[in-house]
Order: C-alpha cells, then sequence, then structure tokens
C-alpha cells in the first residue's frame, strides 16, 4: 500500500512538474497554432522564404522593444517610455544627421550617428533608473512622464519627415540580415546573461522580492539602474532600425508600438509582476505578434482602419492568457505546497 502511495505520489509530482513547464512555455504551442491558422485562412502570409524574411525584418525593431520590456518586467518593474525613446532618440540624431527644413544637418557621419542615438538611449535610460532606484518615484508615474515628454519634444523639434540621412546610418535596418542577425543576437546574449551570469539571477532576485534580494547583499539600486539603461539602449538601437527599416525618420516614428512591446513579453510568458519568465519566451511573442500583424495587413476581409481596433483585442486576449495561467499555476503550486 505504501509503495502503491508513493507511486501515485511521484505521477501527480511529474504532472504537476510538466503542467509547470508547459505553463512556462505556452508561447510555442499557442505560435504553432497561429501559424497553423495562417497557413488555412492568409497563406500568402508564410508562402515563401522571402516573406518569411520580410516578417522578421519588419519585426526587428519590436524585437529590440519587447526585450527591453521584458528586462524591466523580469526586475519588477516596467517602461511606458521605451517607443518614445526609440522615436525621440531616431528624430533628434535625424536632425543632426538628416535633410528637412529645419534640420541642423551638422555631420553626415555615421559613425557620430550611431554614438549619438545610443548616447541619448543610455542617458534616458539612467535618468528613468535614477528617478525610480534614488528618488523613490513610481515607475508607472515616472516613464508615462518622459514618454509625453520625449513624444512631445520630439513633434516641436520636427513635424516633416527627415530625409537624405548617411547610407551608413541607415545600413543596419535597411539590410534584412543585419537587422535580423542584430535581433537575435541580442535575444540570445540576453538569454545567456539571464540564466548564466549573477547580474541575470539578481534581475529576477529583485523581480521576485526586493527585500529578499537586498538582505542577501544584492545591490538593489544599482540592479534597477542598469535594468533602466538597458531599457534605453535597446530602445535607442530600436529606433535605429526603424529608420533604416524605412529610410526616413518619419515624424510618427515610434508611436503605437508600446502595447505591442507589452503584448509581446506577456504572451511570451514574462510576469508582470517580476522574477519569472525567459527571454527565449519573449522571442516567441514576437514574431507571434508580427506574424498576425502581416497576416492583417495580407487579409483582404480586414480594413487598414481595423487593424488598430485589432491590436486592442490581441493586446486583451494576451492579458486574459496571462490571468489565467495565473490561476492555473497558483492552483498548482498550493497543491504540490511550493508556493511562491
Amino acid at each position: 500500500m505504501n509503495g502503491e502511495n508513493i507511486v501515485i505520489g511521484r505521477f501527480f509530482e511529474d504532472t504537476d512538474s510538466l503542467l509547470l513547464s508547459l505553463l512556462d512555455n505556452m508561447i510555442w504551442p499557442i505560435l504553432a497554432i497561429v501559424i497553423l491558422g495562417v497557413l488555412a485562412f492568409v497563406p500568402q502570409t508564410l508562402a515563401s522564404a522571402s516573406s518569411i524574411q520580410l516578417i522578421f525584418w519588419a519585426g526587428a525593431p519590436l524585437g529590440l522593444l519587447v526585450l527591453a520590456e521584458s528586462v524591466t518586467l523580469l526586475s519588477g518593474h516596467f517602461d511606458l517610455s521605451i517607443g518614445a525613446i526609440a522615436g525621440f532618440s531616431a528624430m533628434f540624431t535625424g536632425m543632426v544627421l538628416g535633410n528637412c527644413p529645419s534640420c541642423w544637418n551638422y555631420s553626415d557621419s555615421a559613425l557620430l550617428g550611431f554614438v549619438l542615438i545610443l548616447v541619448i538611449g543610455l542617458v534616458i535610460g539612467v535618468v528613468n533608473g535614477v528617478m525610480i532606484a534614488k528618488v523613490g518615484l513610481n515607475p508607472f508615474l515616472q516613464t508615462l512622464a518622459f514618454l509625453i515628454i520625449l513624444e512631445g519634444a520630439k513633434t516641436a523639434m520636427q513635424t516633416q519627415p527627415v530625409t537624405e540621412l548617411p547610407v551608413g546610418y541607415i545600413l543596419p535596418g535597411s539590410t534584412a540580415l543585419i537587422a535580423i542577425g542584430l535581433v537575435l543576437g541580442a535575444f540570445i546574449a540576453f538569454g545567456v546573461v539571464m540564466k548564466y551570469t549573477r547580474f541575470g539571477q539578481a534581475v529576477y532576485a529583485v523581480g521576485s522580492d526586493a527585500n529578499a534580494a537586498r538582505e542577501v547583499g544584492i545591490n538593489t539600486d544599482r540592479i534597477i539602474i542598469a535594468v533602466y539603461t538597458i531599457s534605453g539602449l535597446l530602445s535607442a538601437l530600436a529606433g535605429l532600425l526603424i529608420t533604416g527599416f524605412i529610410g526616413i525618420v518619419p515624424p510618427l516614428i515610434g508611436e503605437n508600438l508600446l502595447f505591442q512591446a507589452f503584448a509581446g513579453a506577456v504572451i511570451g510568458g514574462v510576469s508582470l509582476f517580476g522574477g519569472r519568465g525567459k527571454v527565449t519566451g519573449a522571442l516567441g511573442g514576437v514574431i507571434l505578434i508580427e506574424i498576425i500583424q502581416t497576416a492583417l495587413d495580407n487579409s483582404p476581409a480586414i480594413e487598414a482602419t481595423q487593424i488598430q481596433m485589432i491590436n486592442g483585442f490581441v493586446l486583451l486576449i494576451a492579458i486574459l492568457l496571462y490571468a489565467t495561467q495565473e490561476r492555473i499555476r497558483e492552483r498548482v503550486l498550493a497543491r504540490t505546497g511550493r508556493g511562491e
């Protein structure tokens, strides 16, 4: 009898572990279902290698924004200013390098452009981090304020497209292999960092319980500042790729990307409350969002004016999936006595 109980107990333990693992990697079966649906109803979306490459190329900037949001979420915070950082840094740098009625046009150096756009993202990220970690501002209010400030500043600088940018400056975004390689490299690098380095473990620890992390000697303020600095850098890099992909700096650059970035991270299994999630899952979220977006663009049944509304539904579905996943997880953890 005791042997039977042990066997049954192990069976349920294995089942619970399998269920928890499935919840952590739910993005991949969802992605498989969506791909099958797209192949059935909008097959031209994935009809050729070039169309698949275009999906990844067009989604490269969003990939960097999802990665930026994922890192901040893992630390138990979030960043509402990522799209605004991408837009402002790209517009400011475009004003320095490009041509438009009121452009400054100080230089045509691509190297200066790379340095400038990344420094802008870095500085904004540091300011966000310091204001949250040292001054104690709420992350929502701080990053919302910067979202409004940066979008306002971008509009104040320029309301016309900035053109005639240096060829070398737009090269990373205008070349599919470079843009895709850059994003995949970033995901691989952060996947390794988050899983195998002390910094990555510290980010998870701060996201799980900041007080406990502080008690074991982790400098939580430094981690928070570092996370927002990374977010700023990745956002600026996204602005560079958007510029290269389009070939100009449009006045609305970087807008309407925030909620897609949130959706990509959440669908990818990154917890809204920090401390749980994988970078690889976030990559799956990016692919899912881009396939859906491209399928909507290709579908003759969907008007262009309806896409924004459908994007809202995608975000709502992501939130519902997240809530369902959390409820199932809590039940499993309560049953196994492994509450978080």
